[in-house]
């Protein structure tokens, strides 16, 4: 069940709701977007009397939800979350998600050393990128190949941020490893591979970092908005999902990307959508049409990877553009994003 919030209604209003839902022994969970308030009522459907709050002050209305996800379905047509990350905090640029603004995540699949992370954030800083990517843990098919670099990669990740400004984005693997990627990235990613481990979706809910959510290769979108009730359901309201391509029978790309699923996600949640054209196709030349039409179709923000030298890259070589491609790249995003009514502003004009 959810409680709609009139427009007008005060904090003052929804502490009240709230505290009714917790008098009737179940849990709240208000959400806050950018046009309307909601409270989320979770617990035993019993129990569940949606008369008790028709004439609670600041109440416009109740409804029943059918969606097994309670936290992340859409309440109303605007309804619509941004997700913040960045910030003081990690004396780091602050970054949105959800709004007028696409943001743009880049940086190598993996943190090869110190002076190469810095090397390749003071690229996408140049280029115009608004985030750093980079892989401390890599979970990998062959258990021969380079797996990262664990805590001293979080570390580097730390130090390129503080010499550009750059929140860091990077994955978590397993659920004791999650207080410690949280000390340092200012927001942490769910890999395709876990996009279903339970406990670590649990335990990343438990803790108060953004997270990108990505998509399972073979996960329908049904599952993916019920594997985030797991970090939502947790506490955690700041859930940023992704799209990176699932498996279909198609050989000419490594993943088919599904750009249909932007406007889909959005008819059904109000988490914001953020497109991976990298793996999404596993091609650096298809990497720039794609994240064009990622933008076109509504997206919230890309994760392009990003390497100086893609031919010597520990990872992933094949699927990352080049700081020059990128800064290419980044003014023809804004004329996409300006003609759909958004903007993905370049950071910094350079030569590259």
């Amino acid at each position: 069940m959810i409680i709609v919030m009139h427009p007008s209604a005060t904090k003052q209003n929804v502490d009240h709701v709230c505290d009714l839902v917790r008098e009737m022994g179940l849990k709240d969970h208000p959400i806050v977007g950018t046009n309307l308030t909601v409270v989320a009522v979770i617990g035993d459907d019993r129990k569940k009397d949606g008369t008790k709050f028709e004439q609670a002050p600041g109440v416009d209305r109740v409804m029943k939800v059918l969606q097994p996800y309670t936290l992340a379905a859409k309440a109303d047509p605007k309804q619509r979350s941004v997700v913040t990350i960045g910030g003081p905090a990690t004396k780091s640029d602050t970054v949105s998600f959800g709004g007028a603004m696409v943001p743009v995540i880049a940086g190598p699949c993996s943190v090869e050393g110190e002076e190469a992370i810095i090397e390749a954030g003071n690229a996408a800083k140049k280029a115009g990128a608004h985030a750093l990517r980079g892989g401390a843990f890599k979970p990998r098919t062959n258990p021969y190949s380079f797996q990262g670099h664990g805590e001293d990669g979080l570390k580097m990740l730390a130090v390129a941020r503080e010499a550009t400004g750059l929140p860091i984005v990077t994955e978590v693997l397993t659920p004791t490893d999650v207080k410690l990627v949280s000390g340092y990235a200012d927001m942490l990613q769910i890999g395709t591979r876990n996009s279903q481990n339970f406990k670590l979706l649990e335990a990343c809910g438990d803790q108060p970092k953004p997270v990108l959510m990505k998509r399972g290769m073979s996960m329908t979108l049904d599952e993916l908005l019920q594997a985030c009730e797991y970090i939502l359901s947790g506490g955690n309201t700041g859930v940023v999902l992704c799209e990176r391509g699932i498996r279909t029978f198609e050989d000419h790309t490594r993943n088919t990307l599904s750009l249909s699923a932007v406007p889909e996600l959005h008819h059904r949640t109000h988490l914001p959508v953020v497109i991976d054209p990298s793996h999404g196709t596993g091609k650096a030349h298809l990497v720039p049409a794609m994240a064009k039409a990622a933008i076109a179709a509504g997206c919230d923000g890309l994760a392009i990877e990003m390497h100086v030298c893609p031919e010597k890259a520990w990872t992933d070589g094949a699927q990352s553009v080049t700081p020059a491609v990128l800064a290419e790249l980044m003014p023809e995003l804004d004329r996409v994003a300006q003609a759909v009514g958004r903007s993905c502003p370049v950071g910094v004009t350079a030569d590259v």
